[in-house]
């Protein structure tokens, strides 16, 4: 029987779509020739180690149906495009919601880089309903935390670093020298009060476009309320040269600093953990881990 069979009636078809390493993303064909997206939250769909799932903090584990839910509802109130919800399943873990299917918009940046252009406005244009929201706490929708948002990623950090530096000898010898590099770069910082909405990874490759070329953001579990510059440092490393259509004034250079060399590590450590398990895309995550491993080594 198909996964789906007993919460959705007249399925004819049902294809396992390719991304998605803690949950696992399906689109179901109708007899009626309709399609919709199921998202399915279970153990036997997340690729991640069970290590990984412990924690309430903004980078613990994001991936359960109450997070999808939690950041669906802001930012529907907050006039965010994302896929539209159908239907949901609590008790089995699993949503139903619009399929969109004008492509990723790292496709389009890629077959048609003038035709991305006005896309990539309105995604500055979502990114400011989305950053405008404000919290005085750090933290996921329901778990705020009393934490910096320094402190937080300084903690993340060092723990990336001696992970990368337990599995890779250049990461092993430029270990002191990379965390005294983060040390500092923390000191540097200047507390804030006051805390954005973000995304969190948002990648062109999690931003589909609907039948009228609008852009919708996916993957949105791991929404946060967040100092704004862990967006912007997401955002210049996946945008690559088309990242200045989404630059804003105003940011915090030594928080850009401090959290490039964390997002580094973090794209050095994580990779490699899901490398642990049985992720598909294998050579895709090493080549991710090896790329970050090299800008790292930059700053030691």
């Amino acid at each position: 029987m198909d996964l789906f069979t007993p919460f959705v009636p007249g399925i004819v078809a049902t294809t396992r779509l390719r991304g998605g390493s803690k949950k696992g993303v399906y689109r179901l064909t109708l007899d009626s020739g309709a399609t919709l997206i199921a998202y399915r939250w279970d153990p036997e769909e997340d690729y991640w180690p069970t290590a990984d799932a412990p924690g309430d903090g903004p980078f613990a584990h994001a991936s359960a149906l109450d997070l999808f839910l939690a950041a669906h509802d802001r930012l529907t109130a907050l006039g965010v495009r994302c896929p539209r919800l159908l239907d949901v399943f609590p008790d089995a873990g699993l949503a139903l919601v619009e399929d969109l299917q004008g492509g990723t918009l790292e496709a389009l940046m890629e077959a048609d880089p003038a035709g991305a252009e006005p896309v990539l406005a309105r995604l500055r244009e979502s990114l400011v309903k989305l950053h405008a929201d404000r919290r005085p706490e750090p933290g996921k929708l329901t778990q705020p935390t009393a934490l910096s948002c320094p402190e937080i990623v300084l903690g993340r950090a060092l723990g990336d670093l001696s992970e990368a530096a337990s599995r890779d000898p250049r990461m092993r010898a430029a270990h002191d020298s990379l965390r005294a590099r983060l040390h500092t770069l923390t000191a540097a910082v200047a507390p804030r009060a006051g805390h954005r909405l973000i995304h969190g990874e948002l990648g062109p490759d999690h931003v589909l476009l609907d039948s009228e070329g609008e852009p919708a953001l996916i993957d949105i579990e791991g929404l946060m309320y967040f100092d704004v510059e862990w967006e912007h440092v997401f955002l210049r490393l996946r945008f690559g040269d088309r990242y200045g259509a989404l630059e804003v004034e105003g940011l915090d250079v030594e928080r850009m600093e401090l959290y490039t060399l964390a997002m580094r590590l973090s794209l050095v450590a994580g990779p490699l953990r899901l490398l642990d398990g049985d992720f598909p895309d294998r050579e895709v995550m090493k080549g991710i881990a090896e790329h970050n491993l090299r800008e790292a080594l930059r700053w030691a």
